[in-house]
């Protein structure tokens, strides 16, 4: 019984797998800013993204287009699962510094 449920899983996610993608990218924050403040991908692709705070105070991420919202303390690293995208602009800021933490993701055909 045991070996059929763990081919069951292995099935289940080789089909669907957990939080996969086809692109991994960083950006960092650094004085209050991110960078690179523009990441261009191709449309339908489901992205994998690291951000890390380089700053001494916290952000936060967000992203009403994305649809993402994630704070990230002073020093640390966030990872957010992103798409599949279809073609367009999708702006984020940092909340706390909406200003001059500005980005946008492109996905192109």
């Amino acid at each position: 019984m045991a070996i059929a449920w763990s081919m069951a899983i292995a099935s289940y996610l080789a089909i669907y797998p957990v939080h996969a993608a086809d692109l991994e990218l960083s950006i960092t924050i650094k004085n209050h800013t991110f960078d690179p403040s523009v990441l261009t991908v191709h449309a339908n692709q489901r992205i994998k993204l690291t951000v890390q705070n380089l700053d001494t105070t916290p952000e936060e991420f967000e992203s009403h287009d994305l649809n993402r919202e994630k704070l990230i303390p002073a020093g640390a690293k966030a990872v957010l699962y992103l798409g599949p995208l279809k073609p367009g602009r999708y702006e984020f800021v940092g909340e706390f510094n909406p200003t001059t933490a500005k980005g946008v993701v492109i996905a192109e055909q």
